[in-house]
């Protein structure tokens, strides 16, 4: 079994060239600040749930956000957008995982020569087999041990890779096109046009629109079933709120509460060796697809980093430098400081170097796959748990913000229990507490005072009448309610919803007299072969377009693709009506320039490839998506909700914050 593992330079090549649809999975990367994502590393996936099951097989939220991370840097977007980036990610791992489950079915199978053939004479021959020769047991051990990386699943992320590029050629090989395609295709990306165009609007048309009362009436008639029940059933209730914030003065922790809290959560305080630093970064360029690195542009980041160390150790103020000169643009603002980190946080070759040194003390270059770094210590602390006293303004708010919390809900339940003895008003008086009849309210309204409410809405909306009191959990504490009178789901009267059926009616009707305007005006342009007549008839203003292609854009139209048949036209052709986003337009085609036949020949193979690869990828993306329905209808792709949206919550808030 041949064995392999890439250095972390190795990997970005191995991610930019496509090989490895699974691997850019399972590998993890640390980067700096300044290269799109964050010099520390990711979340433990042991505490990352289960995504998805596709098969036998899971999908985390670990791999998925790994994946992300690696795209969202290839494709230079920012971490704060990762959220975005994510789905679209999740449904590629299942999709994959999916078309692997079908591949294995087929009875498709990767063996071990076509796994060393594949290293031996694929993208990656030059690294696995320098001059043809393979790197070395011993030299491939090390540097699987330096990365923490499993054999046996770099092995089967290959194979797999393998596996899908065999499942992909099969559905790929039915993907043909004829030279009449071909020069179709060919035409309609390089003919350009020139044409005269009438424009109408839905908005000119809703002025031609003005509904009597009568006409407004049968409209409501007419929609009455649409209507029924749409005023939403509305309940009134009596409540009193336990506000946490009036408890919250009276749960000031005493000393042995918060001793109690240090004692349960002494771990907690653990902190590890760290430093307080600051760097200055001057960036080398990655290696090629070819693993050739640019040496004259390290060598002139070398001589542009030493020409700063010499700076630095001749006493010039390394924050300044940092905010000049730094290509680490998210430090440099701050001086280069990265504030405190621990061990582990950061590349081998940067923390070495960054926990060598002494407080007050500056390194010399520090190469690193992203450049040459040189670092300062501003302070240092030795790994140690914190006493009491040191934490003590950290859990302070922690325990009092926790014996609030029971507090108010000690209130709470206490006035519960004498509001279904003694009713809510003698209750809540006997315990200082208001309480307010509210207005007629939906399910999904906002109360004055408690605003949004989903659990307390809940409550409310699940009780009988003359059930007695209840309390629900709101943002503020507790409620505790009682219902006072429910109103059922209602029909609107014609009164109630006038202004929204003219609305309607008008949209309604302008639609459809656009469509009706659009093709009367292009039957009358070419019964008088004359657009401008027409257009002059109905009141349209007529507009020229330059000279456009199949990818231009023209006002009032938008893409050309919003009108692609009038590329279909011939000179003085009036076209049928068009719709254009909103509007409705009828062309006349004014002039045309098609590709000439040389143009033709000497990108006939270029075209013919391009239709090709579209074709391919269609092929394979409708099979890949009919895989993936098909599972998903018979059980075999389930989705854990939960984990769903535990992970789209983190995501928010992390680009919240």
């Amino acid at each position: 079994m041949i064995r392999f593992l890439q250095t972390p330079s190795l990997a970005k090549k191995v991610i930019l060239g496509g090989m490895l649809l699974f691997i850019c999975v399972a590998m993890v990367i640390t980067l700096i600040p300044g290269t799109g994502l964050d010099l520390f590393g990711t979340a433990d996936a042991n505490q990352v749930g289960v995504y998805a099951n596709v098969g036998d097989e899971q999908v985390t939220s670990a791999e998925i956000q790994k994946r992300a991370q690696k795209e969202a840097q290839q494709r230079g977007v920012p971490a704060q957008f990762l959220g975005f980036l994510v789905p679209q990610v999740a449904e590629q791992v299942v999709s994959q995982k999916a078309l692997l489950v079908e591949a294995h079915r087929m009875g498709l199978k990767t063996t071990d020569e076509e796994l060393r053939d594949e290293l031996k004479n694929g993208v990656l021959s030059a690294t696995f087999y320098p001059k043809g020769q393979w790197i070395g047991q011993d030299k491939y051990d090390q540097l699987l041990q330096e990365n923490g990386y499993s054999i046996a699943d770099f092995e089967r992320a290959m194979k797999d890779d393998l596996l899908i590029r065999k499942l992909q050629t099969m559905v790929q090989a039915s993907a043909t096109t004829s030279d009449a395609e071909v020069q179709k295709e060919f035409i309609k990306q390089n003919v350009k046009i020139k044409f005269e165009y009438a424009v109408l609007t839905p908005d000119s048309m809703s002025k031609q629109i003005n509904p009597n009362e009568a006409e407004l009436r049968k409209y409501y008639q007419a929609n009455l079933a649409r209507l029924k029940d749409s005023i939403p059933e509305q309940r009134k209730v009596k409540l009193a709120l336990v506000d946490a914030s009036k408890v919250a003065g009276q749960a000031t922790p005493a000393d042995a509460e918060l001793k109690r809290y240090y004692d349960d959560h002494r771990e907690q305080f653990r902190v590890q060796d760290e430093v307080n630093l600051r760097h200055i970064l001057v960036k080398t360029p990655p290696p090629g697809l070819d693993g050739k690195v640019d040496q004259k542009a390290v060598d002139a980041a070398r001589a542009k980093a030493e020409g700063l160390l010499k700076q630095v150790k001749g006493g010039a103020d390394f924050a300044a430098l940092a905010k000049k000169d730094s290509d680490d643009t998210v430090s440099a603002v701050n001086g280069g400081s990265l504030g405190w980190i621990g061990k582990g946080r950061t590349v081998p070759e940067f923390e070495q170097a960054a926990f060598a040194l002494q407080k007050g003390q500056t390194s010399d270059l520090v190469k690193s796959q992203f450049g040459f770094h040189i670092i300062k210590i501003d302070d240092k602390r030795a790994a140690h748990v914190q006493t009491l006293a040191e934490v003590k303004e950290l859990i302070s708010p922690i325990v009092a913000q926790e014996k609030a919390e029971k507090a108010t809900e000690a209130l709470a339940n206490k006035v519960l229990s004498a509001a279904r003895s003694e009713g809510l008003d003698a209750a809540a008086a006997k315990s200082g507490v208001n309480v307010v009849t509210t207005d007629f309210f939906n399910q999904n309204g906002v109360l004055p005072g408690i605003g949004q409410a989903p659990e307390f809405m809940t409550a409310v909306f699940s009780a009988k009448e003359k059930s007695g009191p209840a309390m629900a959990k709101v943002q503020q504490g507790y409620a505790i309610f009682q219902l006072e009178a429910v109103k059922p789901p209602q029909t609107p009267a014609f009164e109630q919803v006038r202004a929204q059926l003219e609305t309607q009616y008008k949209q309604e009707r302008s639609t459809q007299l656009l469509a009706q305007k659009t093709q009367e005006l292009s039957d009358r342009a070419r019964a008088l072969h004359n657009l401008k007549q027409a257009a002059k008839e109905v009141g349209a203003e007529i507009k020229t377009s330059e000279l456009v292609g199949a990818s231009s854009q023209v006002p009032d139209i938008g893409q050309m693709a919003n009108v692609e048949t009038a590329f279909d036209l011939k000179q003085g052709e009036i076209s049928s009506p068009m719709q254009a986003g909103r509007n409705g337009v009828v062309l006349q085609l004014v002039e045309r320039q098609e590709p000439t036949a040389a143009e033709l020949t000497a990108r006939r193979d270029e075209v013919r490839e391009t239709l090709l690869r579209q074709k391919r990828s269609q092929a394979m993306a409708i099979f890949a998506a009919g895989v993936k329905q098909r599972m998903e209808k018979d059980g075999k792709i389930k989705y854990n909700k939960a984990e769903q949206d535990r992970l789209a919550k983190g995501l928010a808030g992390a680009a919240g914050s």
